[in-house]
């Protein structure tokens, strides 16, 4: 599990100066530095990635394709973590020696929507249902501008299952769908009545 700034100075209070023992700890890679004021040892394998996406950056939570994967969505691992925020005016990206975690900036008012905790080793994280994780997509792709479209995107390019299209709640979709307020996410609530009814 990751570890703060604070928490790693109390452990090495013991040495003669704690800051140069932890520089030390880092170029020796005996201690992995993620993030300002966030550490990682190198042999913890008790760790959550999940989790230590919304440590490096927040708010935040996990949805894309990181969520779709979560949830078996789709059959390819994906690389690296992929999460939604809010109020940045930029996309950013994390570079770790436990991996890449991505995050991309969503309106502040779909923001809160179809969000759920969840655990993995025994560590929280906040992850997006699997119909607002479909929806965040969506709101990234503005190109999309058919029912068409939107269908080979999804199956075809994201190669989600259908069989989960079908399984999704279409009151959800509908309801979040509006908050996005743009049009290629008001294209999915039709989609779904279209061809998973």
């Amino acid at each position: 599990m990751y570890k703060t700034h604070r928490v790693v100075m109390e452990e090495l209070a013991s040495f003669a100066s704690p800051k140069s023992k932890l520089s030390k700890m880092i170029r020796s890679k005996e201690i992995f530095h993620l993030k300002r004021g966030v550490f990682l040892e190198r042999n913890d394998q008790s760790y959550s990635k999940l989790s230590i996406a919304s440590v490096l950056y927040g708010p935040s939570y996990i949805s894309f394709e990181s969520a779709l994967a979560y949830y078996g969505m789709i059959p390819e691992r994906v690389k690296g973590i992929t999460s939604a925020t809010y109020n940045k005016n930029k996309n950013k990206k994390f570079h770790t020696p436990i991996g890449e975690f991505y995050y991309y900036y969503l309106p502040k008012f779909a923001y809160p929507f179809g969000i759920v905790c969840k655990e993995e080793r025994e560590q929280g994280f906040l992850i997006a249902t699997p119909e607002k994780a479909i929806l965040d997509l969506i709101y990234k792709n503005p190109k999309l501008k058919e029912v068409n479209e939107l269908k080979d995107f999804l199956v075809e390019d994201k190669r989600i299952e259908e069989e989960w299209l079908s399984r999704l709640d279409k009151c959800e979709v509908t309801n979040i769908s509006l908050f996005y307020k743009q049009p290629q996410c008001l294209l999915f609530p039709k989609m779904l009545r279209k061809y998973y009814t």
